[in-house]
């Protein structure tokens, strides 16, 4: 395997067409700068761009008027791990056989099935994001979560760390949990690490500022535990509206806090005048924690395969290639970053396997993008009660197959819902009764695609 993979990171891609036309038409003398900022944990409607009349965020809010803003993006998985190396990959998760957050929840001792032995790390022999685009010339860098390392002890957990998969630099942080926390991570200091994350990557662009850079900030905010500077949280008490199930004001604290963190980025890049110069991106690996606030007008929360667990913020904000002010109601999916990133970093994947597209006709508004149909694979149980699933979305229809029993208790194992998420964004209204033609055709193609991918099914349990 390490001389296969030797030999590969040899390949070096060459600008595609498509590359050499985008930036032939910038003032700029060297490839654009990429920044992704990732929140973990925010939902869809939980920003103020998106709807939110509670939540203050007018970082986000600001990157949304000088670019791009998706209304149908999704994560590729509802839970972080997935979405993640999804991400780093371009491929399903269900290709990938990590289909849960690495670790896991064991089986319910009362559940009809087992969950599949999933990789619980990203394998090494995976060609990553961070390695295509240090070949196609870029400092590359990491500041936070990465949640794709082997579940234990360092050194073991170290050894898939994102060092080894083509970032120059990386600072791995962890949820504030008794056995990792740091000794700065208290409510009143910094208790996610969205400052020193933010402050390593404004060290970052401060001393690449001359050449090419990619740079991941991967928030652990606002994922629990639920915590944030007192003085925050009186704030939004205090605001209209914070009894209301979906306003949280510990959670507004934390989003503040998280705003603050692009705009200080923002203001960097502009202080330097690289920002004409930079494609920004901001994105969540999955929708919002139900139990920390509603999200409406979306369904449930993370871990469901309802729109609330997996429909997610994205904006992108590119000068000069993107108008501003502009909204894009294509669907996406984050399968589809790694695709898009080479295509602007000009590497050639197109020996590589991919499941994502790249989204550059759509940020250009000069085409569409050619896909069937969205599809997702979660065969685990999750705390928040949610049950083992899978989904696919096709047009505006999005069909829900449960193995076991659903959400509710409601449908039993092998049970569809179907939704039109045109009509009914917040899907209420089961529709699979009164389209059985429709439903055969979503449920043969979701089957299809397990196949394809090879997607690890569930046993009964005792066979």
């Amino acid at each position: 395997m390490a001389l296969k993979r030797r030999a590969f990171l040899k390949q070096f891609g060459v600008l595609t067409a498509a590359s050499v036309s985008l930036l032939s038409g910038c003032s700029r003398r060297k490839k654009p700068n990429i920044v992704f900022v990732m929140a973990d944990d925010l939902g869809w409607s939980q920003v103020g761009c998106y709807g939110s009349q509670y939540y203050e965020t007018p970082n986000m809010n600001r990157l949304a008027a000088q670019g791009m803003k998706f209304t149908d993006a999704y994560a590729a998985a509802p839970v972080c791990s997935p979405t993640r190396a999804s991400i780093m990959t371009g491929k399903y998760p269900a290709r990938l056989h990590l289909t849960d957050f690495i670790s896991g929840n064991p089986d319910p001792q009362n559940s009809t099935l087992l969950q599949p032995d999933w990789t619980k790390y990203l394998a090494l022999d995976e060609f990553t994001m961070g390695e295509a685009m240090k070949q196609a010339g870029y400092q590359t860098a990491l500041f936070g979560k990465w949640h794709l390392s082997k579940e234990k002890l360092p050194p073991e957990s170290e050894s898939h760390n994102p060092d080894k998969q083509g970032f120059d630099q990386s600072f791995v942080t962890y949820k504030p949990v008794p056995r990792m926390a740091k000794a700065w991570q208290t409510p009143e200091n910094d208790a996610h690490n969205v400052q020193k994350i933010t402050d390593k990557s404004l060290k970052f662009i401060e001393a690449n500022k001359d050449q090419p850079f990619f740079l991941f900030v991967s928030h652990n905010s606002v994922h629990t535990p639920i915590v944030e500077k007192q003085s925050l949280i009186e704030k939004y008490k205090s605001k209209p509206g914070s009894d209301l199930p979906e306003n949280n004001p510990v959670l507004g604290a934390m989003i503040e806090t998280l705003d603050n963190s692009v705009g200080r980025i923002m203001e960097k890049l502009q202080d330097l005048d690289l920002a004409d110069d930079t494609v920004f991106i901001f994105y969540s690996d999955n929708g919002g924690l139900e139990r920390a606030a509603d999200q409406e007008p979306l369904r449930a929360g993370k871990a469901a395969l309802y729109e609330g667990g997996i429909r997610v913020p994205l904006i992108v904000k590119w000068p000069g290639q993107i108008r501003p002010g502009s909204t894009c109601k294509t669907p996406v999916i984050s399968i589809d970053f790694y695709p898009t990133f080479a295509e602007i970093a000009g590497r050639d994947i197109t020996d590589q396997t991919r499941d994502g597209i790249s989204l550059i006709p759509l940020l250009t508004e000069t085409g569409a993008i050619k896909r069937d149909a969205l599809y997702w694979h979660y065969p685990h149980y999750h705390t928040s009660g949610v049950a083992p699933s899978g989904a696919i979305r096709r047009g505006k229809y999005k069909l829900i197959e449960w193995f076991e029993h659903s959400i509710d208790g409601i449908h039993q194992p092998g049970a569809v819902e179907l939704y039109d998420l045109e009509q009914d964004i917040s899907e209420d209204h089961n529709l699979a009764a009164e389209n059985p033609e429709r439903v055969s055709k979503l449920h043969k193609k979701l089957k299809t695609w397990r196949t394809a991918v090879g997607a690890q099914d569930m046993k009964k349990r005792g066979q």
